[in-house]
């Protein structure tokens, strides 16, 4: 298993189904199955697998009936609204759910919070799923594989409803292809134990890569063990925690605290206050404590990972360990850089290895690699101009939203310490970036931002960044009702919402403007702008000069 193979994976799941039920039945496939299966199984765990099958079909047979007949009051629906709807038609939703049928005499949005408040948020409200015998799991499988791998996902998404349902999805594709390995062994179990059902272990990595890569910037002069020995209570700090175990989650906490007080000197000068607080305060003081300094005389991370002749020897021998000082020692070194930086970095010299590693000379392949493990950073100048090229699908109101909070950032972190801006900047856009990929989950964007969304986690800002015009989308007709403009625009601000639109909808016909182009274009504005707001009827103007000013030929010119 690849080092970070699961890194992308940690996003809380909402509606995985597109809105567009006509657009669900032309692309109809397992996939698209499995998502309205993931999403009645998170919101009914004690349904039984039959009558999640049933209201999954009901959905899936409504949208073939909407491509034959649009107009059909019920596809006018959203999607959302459609599946409460089926769950509303239960007849022994009361008797199974209690208060949570009473969801259904709410109307939407509330029905639907209502209901998310309902989710379990512990994964001990069901017993542990039981794997088959490996014998009774090759033979289901090769019966009927879809129906092995519809209940196999059933099981799963009805035991973790946040889980994002791309990840549940992913996974199920490694224990497909895992069953279809290890059943063709004599020794299918052994296979089976190796490769299959490791779903938490997944979940569990994610963890102790960031943990590891948050405590060796937050402890720098901590030795590897130290560090390694505090992640490694830490993550199963989380399973308890998220196993509703509170006492446990508790008193393991405190443990973890009062081992660190008892060793200031090895791990920070920055805790010395916090370990003399009462319990109850010490560990959020410890948690919150600032970066302890970078220790002085470091040896350059050159003289152990690319100098040094036995690095592929490492690398092959003890790929986990050395991977992980890896982490550990690019971390204490720069506390400027994010968590999800760092990963990506490792995650860049782990494939420089793996290439060079193969090579008849890999001291000289790899000699520049730390170097060639550049990281990228988002830059906020034109965010609006950007996204409306990357995303043009995107309603105007959506993309100015975004825009401006990506801008925030910016403004933001801008007064953080130098070391600081760079892990503001990231933490910050981050949330805004998934927030945009749940919209993406609801209704579908484009390929590009698809691709992006579904990448590695520790990827998906650098590729947002790099993502380019998106050279497949159809502009709207030119119509002058494009560029409407109204008598307030003579007193707003230069940020006017109308100018931003205005923006907006211009890019929109031409997705490839060049800078130059809307340079001009907006010396015309400003012209325009200027000469009617000095006419006796300002909106008269403007509904004549946009005519000669934006007319078709002069926008695609």
């Amino acid at each position: 298993m690849k080092w970070l193979a699961f890194i992308s994976f940690i996003f809380l799941f909402s509606f995985a189904i597109s809105r567009d039920l006509k657009r669900s039945a032309r692309d109809a496939g397992k996939k698209d199955l499995y998502y309205a299966l993931i999403t009645f199984a998170q919101f009914l765990h004690k349904c039984p697998y039959e009558e999640i099958a049933k209201q999954v079909k009901d959905v899936v047979d409504l949208a073939h009936k909407c491509v034959a007949n649009e107009q059909d009051p019920e596809c006018l629906k959203p999607v959302p609204t459609i599946v409460l709807d089926e769950i509303c038609k239960i007849d022994m939703l009361g008797e199974a759910y209690g208060e949570m049928a009473n969801c259904c005499r709410k109307a939407d949005p509330e029905r639907n919070q209502c209901f998310l408040s309902f989710k379990h948020s512990t994964p001990g409200f069901l017993p542990p799923y039981q794997r088959p015998e490996p014998e009774v799991m090759c033979k289901k499988f090769q019966e009927n594989k879809e129906s092995f791998m519809a209940h196999h996902i059933y099981e799963v998404s009805r035991r973790h409803p946040f889980l994002y349902a791309p990840t549940i999805l992913a996974l199920a594709v490694e224990v497909e292809h895992a069953i279809e390995h290890c059943c063709k062994e004599a020794n299918a179990g052994v296979c089976l134990d190796e490769k299959v059902f490791r779903f938490s272990v997944f979940l569990l990595i994610i963890t102790a890569l960031l943990t590891l890569a948050i405590m060796s910037q937050k402890f720098p002069k901590a030795s590897f063990p130290e560090i390694h020995k505090i992640v490694k209570e830490i993550t199963h700090l989380h399973v308890e925690c998220c196993a509703g175990d509170m006492i446990e989650c508790t008193d393991d906490r405190i443990e973890i605290v009062n081992y660190i007080c008892s060793k200031q000197d090895v791990f920070s000068s920055k805790i010395k206050n916090c370990c003399e607080m009462p319990v109850v305060e010490r560990s959020e003081c410890v948690v919150r404590a600032g970066f302890d300094d970078t220790p002085e005389g470091l040896p350059l991370l050159a003289e152990k990972y690319v100098e040094d002749k036995e690095v592929c020897k490492h690398f092959a021998a003890e790929h986990d360990v050395f991977m992980a000082q890896f982490l550990y020692d690019y971390s204490r070194r720069h506390p400027e850089f994010s968590a999800q930086m760092l990963l990506r970095i490792a995650k860049g010299y782990e494939a420089i290895l793996e290439v060079c590693c193969k090579t008849e000379n890999p001291s000289e392949c790899y000699s520049h690699a730390v170097s060639s493990t550049n990281v990228l950073v988002i830059n906020s100048h034109d965010m609006l101009v950007r996204y409306t090229k990357k995303m043009p699908q995107v309603s105007p109101e959506t993309l100015i939203e975004i825009s401006k909070k990506m801008a925030a950032v910016g403004s933001k972190c801008c007064h953080e310490t130098e070391s600081r801006r760079i892990p503001c900047s990231e933490r910050h856009l981050s949330v805004v970036i998934q927030n945009m990929c749940m919209r993406q989950e609801a209704t579908p964007i484009n390929e590009k931002v698809t691709h992006c969304c579904d990448d590695s986690y520790a990827d998906r800002i650098p590729c947002f960044t790099k993502m380019g015009v998106d050279e497949s989308y159809k502009p709207p007709q030119f119509t002058p009702e494009l560029f409407t403009f109204h008598e307030d625009l003579c007193t707003a601000p230069a940020e006017t919402q109308q100018i931003k639109q205005f923006l907006v909808n211009l890019i929109k016909l031409k997705v490839t403007i060049t800078d130059e182009q809307l340079q001009k274009i907006f010396t015309d504005f400003t012209g325009m702008v200027e000469k009617c707001c000095k006419a006796e009827q300002h909106e008269a103007c403007f509904g004549v000069e946009v005519s000669h000013y934006f007319h078709v030929s002069r926008v695609y010119s």
